[in-house]
């Protein structure tokens, strides 16, 4: 029987991907609802404000007759107050769905297991910890904020072959690449999928970047920019107002004018800065942030050990001298070509 039910764990891990970059806050659930081996429905969590996937999943059976003998499968425990939408739970109680299979228990304060007393109490047959690991490893981003109380952090970079990050000196202010094209629209896609993006005031001082998604579709990350000592020039992209972003400062940010798109927040730079921004973060409700650069930035999080993956892309040309690449230690993950530069990547455990 727990074959079967990972089966259909599985499968709700799999469309429960198409909510990536979509749902937050809300964590991107996979549902499917099975009747004699065969699926009659399934869902995912709709962008923020829509319906969650078991909503969606119930809504896609067509004879709403099927679900009293039917089994709902989902990767997160079914939320049980009201939020922007009414309790999941109170749903597959009213239309007495006798058996639901859960991936894992939502930790989350609101929810945290009160979602399973529910169905158990009005009679459903509950299975609890199917494919659990992979459950919350879907589920990575919203267990992180929640649990860690700071966004999920992803590490990334390209280094050279011989091992570093930028050139010794830059005739322009524009990026040197170091990986191939393709290996570029993938990044542009990791924006999409996370919720912010975070550089130094060197990366936007040498390179000028946009830090939007140019090359793929979906909504452009908040953009993060530690400017400790307001060195960054005024007519940089970063602070063009087009797209939300944050500028980190250890200046009274009262004295700006704000809104919604530029906002200045304060730090101690004696402090932690890592966990400084961490907070502010989180404050913001950011989930998720990839750390793009330069070196020094990215360094400072792996010193505070404040990181969850790192992404490194080798290129295939080489600098002689430069900017080192960042060090750290951990176990190799997964290893691919893309053309030829290869992806490495990591976890921290």
């Amino acid at each position: 029987m727990n074959t079967l039910h990972e089966k259909y764990i599985r499968r709700c891990i799999q469309i429960g991907k198409n909510a990536l970059g979509n749902a937050r806050p809300n964590p991107m659930v996979g549902c499917v609802i099975v009747l004699d081996n065969m699926i009659i429905g399934e869902g995912y969590t709709s962008p923020y404000g829509g319906s969650h996937a078991e909503v969606n999943a119930i809504q896609s059976v067509k004879d709403t007759a099927l679900l009293k003998k039917a089994t709902l499968y989902v990767t997160l425990e079914p939320c049980s107050h009201f939020g922007k939408t009414p309790p999941c739970s109170d749903l597959i109680i009213k239309h007495q769905i006798p058996n639901v299979v859960i991936g894992t228990i939502d930790t989350h304060s609101k929810v945290s297991g009160r979602g399973i007393e529910k169905l158990k109490n009005a009679g459903c047959n509950v299975t609890l910890g199917i494919l659990e690991d992979e459950c919350r490893k879907h589920h990575k981003r919203f267990f992180t904020f929640h649990n860690k109380k700071r966004p999920y952090i992803i590490l990334k970079w390209a280094q050279t072959i011989d091992g570093f990050i930028a050139p010794e000196k830059t005739t322009e202010r524009a990026p040197v690449w170091i990986t191939n094209s393709y290996s570029r629209q993938l990044v542009h896609k990791w924006r999409a999928e996370e919720q912010a993006i975070l550089v130094g005031n060197k990366t936007v001082i040498e390179d000028n970047p946009k830090l939007t998604i140019r090359d793929w579709s979906g909504k452009n990350p908040v953009r993060i920019v530690i400017d400790l000592y307001n060195k960054i020039p005024k007519g940089s992209s970063i602070l063009d107002k087009t797209v939300k972003t944050i500028v980190i400062t250890t200046k009274d940010y009262k004295q700006y004018n704000e809104d919604t798109f530029l906002i200045y927040e304060m730090i101690n730079s004696e402090n932690n800065i890592p966990e400084q921004i961490c907070n502010i973060l989180h404050t913001h409700e950011i989930q998720s942030v990839i750390i793009e650069g330069g070196s020094y930035t990215i360094q400072s999080f792996i010193n505070e050990n404040l990181w969850d993956e790192a992404r490194v892309f080798t290129g295939m040309n080489s600098f002689v001298k430069g900017v080192k690449a960042p060090k750290f230690q951990s176990k190799l993950v997964s290893e691919k070509k893309i053309i030829d530069d290869t992806l490495r990547m990591y976890y921290n455990d």
